[in-house]
């Protein structure tokens, strides 16, 4: 069983965002955490510094870390699911995304990556990013697991 990690900036605490977040929780089979991380400071480099330094201390060396960045590949759910499959049939067991924060992530951050994730060329607001990422797990599961819930 995979292990999935979501490392995000921002925590959401009500509203349509959470019920969002919990009905994928809930769906996902695989173990799943959320880590919300954020950072106290106003002025935006300092706040980017301070996400760095959260982020960094939660990536786990041994796990495959995957990057939502907008400077990343775009992958279609098939491909999303099939890069998932071929991490847990390599023998990968840990997998690790990460979000950033509305001032996105530094070069250090993103030197971590093995995949830079983009989900298209339009900016999203991070929390909605969260909800679409869990939305592909899901169906990459489902995918995976030969269900028809993708349909092509």
């Amino acid at each position: 069983m995979l292990k999935i990690d979501i490392i995000a900036i921002s925590r959401i605490k009500k509203g349509a965002y959470l019920e969002l977040v919990d009905n994928y929780k809930k769906r996902i089979k695989w173990d799943l955490t959320i880590h919300e991380l954020e950072s106290k400071h106003s002025d935006p480099k300092k706040s980017q510094k301070d996400e760095e330094e959260k982020i960094l201390k939660r990536i786990d060396n041994q796990a495959v870390v995957i990057i939502l960045d907008e400077l990343g590949d775009g992958l279609k759910s098939l491909d999303f699911a099939k890069t998932l499959e071929n991490f847990k049939n390599n023998g990968e067991r840990h997998i690790q995304f990460i979000i950033g924060g509305a001032d996105g992530l530094t070069d250090a951050v993103r030197d971590k990556a093995d995949i830079l994730l983009s989900f298209g060329q339009q900016t999203w607001p991070h929390l909605l990013a969260r909800v679409m990422l869990l939305e592909q797990i899901y169906r990459a599961e489902q995918i995976i697991a030969g269900h028809p819930y993708h349909r092509e």
